[in-house]
């Protein structure tokens, strides 16, 4: 095999690697729901494949995604979301039946293929309401940026406190 041709699918299947890595999966409640935010690297063009379960007395349910079948008593109970480097599932009525192990998997097609996970245990007496972390979540290198900025936006007179 020509060794600039080896390179080249060898940055490829890195590329790809990279690209769908789950980075992280939190939950917290809004009203009676249960919101799963499942955060994911974003570097490539390829579709990706997702999957959200629930993993309860070592059986696993299939809430919603491409790549299983949901559960039919879950369907009429799930909304999804997506953006481009997160993807949203909404339980709603959630009860301490639905308490467990939740996952969030991404597949990138290809062979073989590629698939990165992340779970977050869910205990209804433990959550947070979402309104409490969801700046956090969403934003902190934003936030943390303008933070760090203030002080030279000030020196350069750009902004005055």
């Amino acid at each position: 095999m020509n060794p600039t041709i080896g390179f080249a699918l060898l940055l490829t299947v890195l590329q790809v690697a990279r690209g769908q890595k789950v980075t992280s999966l939190t939950a917290c409640l809004v009203d009676q729901s249960l919101r799963l935010d499942c955060r994911h690297e974003n570097t490539t063009t390829s579709p990706i494949q997702y999957e959200f379960s629930l993993t309860r007395e070592k059986k696993k349910h299939v809430l919603y995604g491409t790549m299983g079948v949901p559960e039919h008593s879950y369907r009429s109970r799930t909304n999804f979301t997506s953006k481009y480097d997160i993807k949203v599932l909404y339980l709603s009525s959630f009860t301490t039946k639905d308490e467990g192990t939740y996952t969030c998997e991404l597949r990138l097609s290809g062979q073989p293929p590629i698939t990165s996970s992340k779970n977050v245990s869910v205990l209804r007496d433990k959550l947070v309401k979402c309104e409490g972390i969801s700046l956090l979540a969403q934003n902190t290198s934003g936030l943390l940026l303008l933070l760090l900025s203030l002080p030279l936006l000030q020196a350069m007179d750009f902004i005055s406190l």
